[in-house]
């Protein structure tokens, strides 16, 4: 399909000569405007195309080259961890989202401990429906790792990682490695003592790697103790960085698995 721009065409007169709806003349008036200024039917229908030829070249299953019964393994409970473990995700992005709006970084001391942990009390305890949201996000947190711990059970035992899907095995790998991450700062945020033995804990695991040790625990928590730069270390990685390399990797992850086809065990 070319992109260069096509003659003109008189859409107003052919709206008149059909009856439509308000919404259905509203949409088609929007479309028009957009397309005349921003050319988008050209690029839907380029997109049209690109679907249409990618579909083409997908490798069959192993269920339609057998003639099996697609709807067994489809629907089977053990394939729609994947999608579990994402929509898991994305309720947990929604509900920390909303918690971002409450929660302060800071080890500040405060009335009876530090601001960190005085906000995530007013959230709990204040806030309208603040102790259904933070259980929301911690909920979600842990069943989404338990569905990527399952779902990875899953591809392992039915084989599903091997060639021509071994490159999203290793995204996988990446995948859940960044989940356990997810879990750690998010436990470290609230700076409470199970908080803070935590975070000790992971400074000593970081001192004990040779050579790299101690470069890891003053890049990843600010020192070799505990303080409010590993808090605000902890806060960047789960709110700024985290969120959007693992929204790229499982939008990686989903494409290849739509290009390649689900690999049923054989």
């Amino acid at each position: 399909m070319s992109l260069e721009r096509k003659d003109e065409h008189d859409h107003h007169g052919w709206m008149e000569g059909r009856d439509l709806s308000p919404i259905e003349q509203g949409y088609l008036m929007t479309l028009m405007w957009l397309d005349k200024r921003f050319r988008v039917v050209d690029y839907l229908e380029l997109l049209e195309t690109m679907y249409y030829r990618v579909n083409l070249q997908m490798p069959k299953s192993h269920t339609e080259q057998y003639n099996l019964d697609n709807k067994f393994w489809y629907w089977y409970p053990l394939y729609t961890l994947g999608a579990f473990s994402t929509i898991a995700y994305i309720v947990a992005a929604v509900t920390g989202a909303l918690l971002g709006f409450y929660y302060a970084p800071s080890t500040a001391a405060a009335e009876e401990a530090t601001v960190a942990y005085d906000t995530v009390v007013v959230i709990m305890m204040e806030m309208n429906f603040g102790f259904f949201l933070r259980s929301l996000h911690r909920w979600s947190a842990q069943i989404m790792t338990a569905a990527v711990f399952l779902h990875m059970l899953r591809v392992y035992f039915t084989g599903a990682y091997k060639e021509p899907r071994e490159v999203n095995w290793l995204i996988g790998i990446v995948l859940i490695s960044l989940t356990m991450a997810f879990g750690y700062t998010g436990y470290l945020l609230p700076w409470t003592q199970l908080s803070y033995w935590a975070g000790q804990i992971g400074v000593e695991m970081a001192l004990s790697v040779p050579f790299i040790g101690e470069w890891i625990a003053q890049l990843v928590f600010g020192g070799f103790s505990l303080g409010a730069s590993t808090l605000q270390r902890m806060y960047i990685l789960h709110v700024f960085i985290l969120p959007f390399v693992v929204t790229g990797l499982i939008a990686l992850h989903i494409g290849i698995v739509w290009m390649q086809g689900i690999a049923e065990p054989h």
